[in-house]
């Protein structure tokens, strides 16, 4: 992986190996399928998916990609609301992360953006 500054996503994403690739691509989908309308952005070198206009960092849903998970930092609340699902992965205060050699979850994933969303007054897309 090439550390550096990325111009689009598809940079971002093309300089992980191929099996996290995949992963940040379906990602990716889940995010855009609950917030459509999300403005794409990088904030702190990853993407982030701001769910209002010129939304701060809470108000935007992050993804990054490491060695061998993704990770999808949605807000605080959303981890601790979705914690019983989440068990079976690593979670920090605002982060999860998903191991690349399992399948996403990925309707758990569009709720957990959709939740986000609701607390933030946002009609879903």
């Amino acid at each position: 992986m090439s550390k550096g500054t990325y111009h689009t996503v598809n940079d971002y994403i093309s300089s992980f190996d191929v099996s996290v690739q995949a992963a940040l691509q379906e990602l990716q989908s889940c995010i855009l399928k609950a917030a459509p309308d999300a403005r794409i952005m990088f904030n702190y070198g990853i993407p982030a998916y701001a769910l209002i206009p010129e939304g701060k960092r809470d108000q935007q849903i992050m993804m990054a990609g490491y060695k061998k998970h993704v990770g999808l930092y949605p807000h605080p609340d959303v981890i601790e609301h979705f914690r019983r699902e989440l068990a079976e992965y690593k979670t920090g205060k605002g982060s999860v992360q998903f191991p690349v050699e399992k399948q996403l979850p990925a309707d758990l994933i569009v709720r957990m953006v959709q939740y986000r969303m609701k607390q933030l007054g946002i009609e879903n897309g």
